[in-house]
């Protein structure tokens, strides 16, 4: 039953960045239907964290064709949400999907192969109920299908109405210079690089994210809480039924060493000098650099995500703030 109505306040919660170059703007903070969208989970409670999100201005919404489990729920469950309400704000959404991890048996059912691509939002479509995507990912790099199949792909799905941009992900910087060139070529500007990127994960700043700024291509930052392990949760250990103290997750048990809380108390204990959580201080570190558009985080509550947003109200580090933080994340 279509009963939702958004908060007129909506736009003026959370604060937008132009994405590179392009006209697409995302709020700085988006979420990720990465975990607890999927099937397993309860409709009240991720309907709830969908309508609360966009009541505070999150207008991103990130998918990829397989996540869930099982792989295809979150885009379903999407479609849900949209029926109950969110459809009627379509346009002020931008929502994002991507193809190229194992989704179905066989050959093309993972890749950056064109059938692979193309039949995948088909899929996405259909699942979601939606006309188009804003953003449509190679979700990663193929080493067997050559890169001209893949950018030719991606471009031809822009030009059919399918995607409104191309985006990639998981690229280093020199396949990633590659793929830019290439679409530019084919005038389908690639508009964003979604990159794995938090204060203990640092390669994009290997080259990838000077590439980024040369080219005029905004990147959005996946994972950029480690997973959660840059938040106050693992502080004193694993509590019972968080991440890493589920079997097969992605978070492991062995990576809450004495090392990584000694780090994490270290910095937790900055983020209360500034007045803010850990969390809240891990996301502004990196939205103090222009390059990175938008942090795409997750959320099991309507707390966690108000939380998360509290980050773009204080992005200021002093260089003595600065040179701390670095100082905790060298501690062995």
């Amino acid at each position: 039953m279509n009963t939702y109505t958004a908060s007129e306040q909506r736009h003026e919660a959370t604060p937008c960045r132009r994405c590179g170059n392009s006209g697409l703007f995302l709020p700085l903070v988006s979420l990720g239907l990465w975990h607890n969208f999927g099937g397993g989970e309860r409709y009240a409670r991720f309907s709830e964290i969908l309508f609360h999100a966009f009541d505070r201005g999150v207008t991103h919404l990130d998918l990829a064709n397989n996540y869930g489990p099982p792989p295809g729920a979150a885009e379903e469950n999407l479609r849900c949400v949209l029926r109950d309400g969110l459809e009627r704000y379509r346009d002020e959404l931008v929502i994002s999907t991507k193809a190229g991890y194992p989704m179905w048996p066989g050959p093309h059912g993972s890749g950056g192969g064109r059938k692979h691509l193309l039949a995948s939002i088909d899929q996405s479509l259909k699942r979601t109920g939606l006309e188009y995507f804003d953003i449509f990912y190679s979700h990663r790099p193929d080493p067997v299908t050559p890169l001209e199949e893949t950018v030719g792909a991606l471009a031809d799905i822009v030009r059919r109405g399918k995607a409104l941009h191309a985006g990639i992900s998981n690229y280093e910087p020199g396949r990633a210079k590659q793929v830019i060139d290439m679409l530019r070529a084919e005038g389908v500007p690639c508009v964003v690089h979604q990159a794995r990127y938090s204060m203990f994960e640092r390669t994009p700043e290997r080259g990838l994210l000077d590439t980024l700024a040369r080219e005029g291509v905004g990147m959005v930052a996946f994972s950029p809480l480690a997973q959660g392990l840059l938040t106050d949760r693992y502080l004193d250990g694993i509590p019972e039924g968080s991440r890493a103290s589920r079997p097969g997750g992605f978070l492991k048990p062995g990576q809450v060493t004495p090392g990584y809380l000694s780090r994490a108390r270290r910095l937790n204990a900055l983020a209360a000098a500034r007045g803010q959580s850990l969390a809240g201080m891990a996301l502004a570190w990196l939205l103090r650099n222009p390059v990175v558009t938008s942090v795409l985080t997750g959320a099991s509550s309507t707390a966690q995500l108000d939380e998360n947003l509290k980050a773009t109200r204080h992005l200021d580090f002093t260089p003595a703030e600065l040179a701390a933080i670095e100082e905790a994340l060298d501690m062995p």
